[in-house]
């Protein structure tokens, strides 16, 4: 009997993934399934030779965001689905989630074309482009000038930019995250602050060697953390939603911060391809493994 195939699609300066799921492959194989890591916008890839196609690391994407959702459209079987990449990839989603009636962190959306006035919401701001992964062209400013500068950098270069209010607690609490896998709750994990001073984040070379417009993603700093009651119903309100617009999701990762009440906001919520860090819950790796094989029987 022929195993089925997952193809792991990641990036060209990562070819054989992000550390973080290396053991993907192996665990893959202990539910009968061959894994394979694939770059996503090889054009030698017979992407219909794959049973599953399961987006981990193509963290190159925010530079051709088109050219990868229509890479994704025209898998024949993606997870999580093409049209969640597609709805997930550009951040003004958090409006639609906020209108939903979610908490999601005030965010004001300023357009190419728009006019930029210096930007104050009640002190420090964090500015950044609404197609961004790792931190990527994110800066906190307490200046307005500086982030209406910023924000007219963004529009320059063709970008809607998103500004929204510094959540203080970040610099004590951090944010914590989420993981679902198959659509349970899998762990969480504490992400310390990535923004602990004014200007833009400095972004990491992840392989060594490459230019620095090759940086792809913000140095960041994980450690174990319980949900809590308050933070896992907010979580499972966000995948409520997505999941009575999209169907089920085979992995997710809810972003959350302490708003100055103590209640959970939402920062982002992760559909595309983020670390899960596995490390971080036991078994979770073999959950995933366990959700994709579920997932080809349905």
């Amino acid at each position: 009997m022929t195993r089925p195939r997952i193809a792991l699609a990641t990036c060209r300066a990562l070819p054989e993934g992000d550390p973080d799921d290396r053991p993907l492959p192996e665990a893959l194989r202990a539910e009968g399934l061959d894994a394979a890591w694939e770059v996503w916008d090889d054009p030698s890839v017979a992407w219909d030779a794959f049973d599953l196609v399961l987006v981990r690391s193509p963290w190159d994407y925010t530079d051709r965001r088109d050219a990868f959702v229509a890479w994704a459209q025209g898998v024949p079987r993606i997870a999580n689905p093409a049209d969640v990449l597609a709805w997930n990839t550009d951040k003004r989603y958090l409006g639609e989630l906020a209108l939903a009636g979610l908490p999601v962190v005030p965010t004001r959306f300023i357009a190419p074309g728009e006019p930029v006035e210096p930007v104050v919401i009640e002190g420090e701001v964090v500015v950044k482009p609404t197609v961004s992964a790792g931190a990527r062209d994110t800066g906190r400013f307490a200046d307005p000038v500086a982030a209406a500068e910023h924000v007219a950098a963004l529009q320059d270069a063709g970008a809607v930019a998103m500004v929204q209010p510094y959540v203080p607690t970040v610099d004590e609490e951090g944010e914590t995250g989420l993981v679902y896998l198959g659509g349970a709750f899998s762990h969480a994990f504490r992400k310390a602050p990535i923004l602990t001073g004014e200007g833009v984040a400095s972004l990491v070379d992840p392989v060594g060697g490459l230019p620095a417009a090759a940086a792809m993603y913000a140095g960041e700093t994980i450690t174990a953390r319980e949900a809590t009651t308050a933070q896992r119903a907010v979580a499972d309100w966000v995948l409520l939603y997505v999941r009575q617009r999209f169907g089920p999701l085979t992995y997710a990762r809810i972003d959350l911060v302490e708003g100055s009440d103590g209640e959970p906001l939402l920062m982002e919520a992760e559909l595309t391809e983020p670390s899960l860090y596995f490390e971080y819950g036991e078994g979770a790796v073999g959950r995933l493994a366990r959700a994709v094989a579920v997932s080809l029987d349905t």
